[in-house]
């Protein structure tokens, strides 16, 4: 019994401290354990207030991963001080510090990139309205991505050829994701199948700027089975563009990224970047050579790990 008492102490000077001084991540997870409640209760307690959280984004918003920021989201947090028995608006505030932190830490010029990683509550809703499971039993061998800016500097278009292989049977089908730049208009944006596949259901977001489409093979793939597949994405719904990412939640196979511009509509200078998460710095930059002749500029990734990579360039 005194090891128990003593991780307990220990558990809620943690937990103290991290009310204090933040961030959030940390004041969530050290009062999830200083009440020593598993996820899975902890989503079964807000269900009883009301709430719809998954226990994947609880455990992402712990982690630092994720951050909640839809008002349902909101709500959760404000749940969770009542359930983990915290002094009100004490995770709340931690929430808005960090955020204004971050605002203050981003560079003037830069897009505020809501990324897939951050938009998750909501990429979850649209995914599980299609059926859609995490990794929708395939695993990527290759993903190359075509960007195109338009005249007006905006995300014009994309288009991916992905190469998968399936670790399942009877995978039959691939749900694709776009996030275009804020102010983006998803209900106007079209879906095209380009190869392999053709366009089945589509859900969007307004507020989140995300499109997810349904793309249905022609076969029905055994484990072990590869299959390639193409589609694009008509944008061109947003303002001026100024950066392109793409976030994984799984290690994969080669990513490749190439951005191309559209003549007198060409930035100074293009470079990487990455991010082990959305609430990580970003780290990894470096000015990328822009082709003249093309206007494209393009990075490769052997083999992804799980985070953000993308490219960003300024307009001068």
């Amino acid at each position: 019994m005194p090891h128990v008492t003593q991780r307990a102490g220990v558990a809620t000077a943690e937990l103290d401290t991290a009310l204090r001084g933040g961030p959030f991540h940390v004041a969530l997870r050290a009062a999830i354990a200083a009440r020593g409640l598993p996820l899975q209760r902890v989503q079964h307690h807000l269900s009883r207030h009301g709430v719809k959280v998954g226990v994947t984004s609880l455990s992402y918003w712990q982690q630092g991963a994720r951050r909640p920021q839809r008002p349902e989201s909101l709500r959760a947090v404000r749940a969770l001080e009542e359930i983990l028995q915290l002094p009100d608006e004490s995770l709340i505030r931690l929430l808005a510090e960090s955020e204004e932190s971050r605002a203050a830490a981003r560079p003037a010029a830069s897009r505020s990139y809501r990324s897939l990683v951050e938009a998750s509550d909501v990429l979850e809703r649209l995914q599980a309205d299609l059926g859609w499971a995490l990794d929708g039993g395939l695993h990527t061998l290759g993903h190359h991505e075509r960007i195109r800016i338009g005249a007006r500097r905006e995300l014009a278009g994309r288009e991916s050829h992905h190469i998968v292989r399936a670790h399942r049977d009877g995978v039959d089908r691939f749900v694709a994701v776009h996030h275009g730049d804020p102010g983006c208009a998803p209900q106007r944006m079209t879906v095209h199948a380009l190869e392999n596949c053709r366009t089945g259901r589509i859900r969007w977001d307004q507020d989140s700027g995300l499109l997810v489409a349904e793309l249905l093979f022609d076969t029905r793939l055994r484990s072990g089975d590869t299959f390639l597949f193409r589609y694009g994405v008509e944008d061109g719904t947003a303002g001026v563009s100024r950066e392109y990412a793409r976030g994984f939640g799984f290690p994969g196979g080669q990513y490749a990224l190439q951005v191309r511009f559209t003549a007198g509509a060409v930035p100074v200078r293009c470079h990487r970047f990455a991010q082990h998460s959305t609430a990580a710095p970003r780290s990894g930059r470096q000015e990328l050579p822009l082709s003249g002749l093309h206007r494209s500029v393009h990075l490769v990734e052997p083999r992804t790990r799980p985070g953000i990579v993308g490219i960003c360039w300024d307009w001068g």
